[in-house]
């Protein structure tokens, strides 16, 4: 409950504890306060069974923390049922950014071993100009006009 409580900050509510409610009271307001926090853990679990009948023998085995959508979505994410773990399996990620920066740097994917091009690994982007046909005309777009 209180994972995230230091030892300095337990020494200081221990230390503020005393102060105010006094070292002979104390213990009688710790009972109290245990007494209390029994009671509530009591009556949700009660709540908690009375909606489990309720809901009836099809949900026997609900969980309250699955209401959690961080909880649902993980254990549906781990259901076998659905075949996710095979597909997620099938992506191998290295191998696909491998395939990715070779066809960026022009080299064959299917023989990643082999040598590079005559260019040396690069792709030539230079736009080289062709010589249309005379019979052709420029392709005409009505919008652009």
């Amino acid at each position: 409950m209180f994972n995230d409580i230091g030892p300095l900050e337990l020494v200081t509510l221990i230390v503020l504890a005393v102060l105010v409610f006094g070292p002979d009271k104390l213990p009688k307001v710790i009972q109290d306060v245990t007494r209390t926090i029994r009671k509530i853990r009591d009556f949700s679990e009660s709540a908690k069974q009375d909606i489990r009948q309720e809901l009836g023998p099809e949900f026997k085995d609900f969980e309250f923390e699955d209401l959690n959508p961080k909880t649902f979505i993980r254990k549906q994410l781990d259901n076998d049922d659905l075949g996710l773990k095979e597909i997620r399996n099938g992506f191998d990620l290295k191998k696909e950014m491998a395939e990715v920066t070779d066809a960026v740097h022009g080299r064959d994917t299917d023989s990643s071993s082999s040598a590079p091009s005559s260019s040396g690994g690069r792709v030539d982007m230079t736009k080289k100009p062709g010589t249309p046909p005379a019979d052709d005309r420029p392709p005409f777009d009505a919008d652009a006009t």
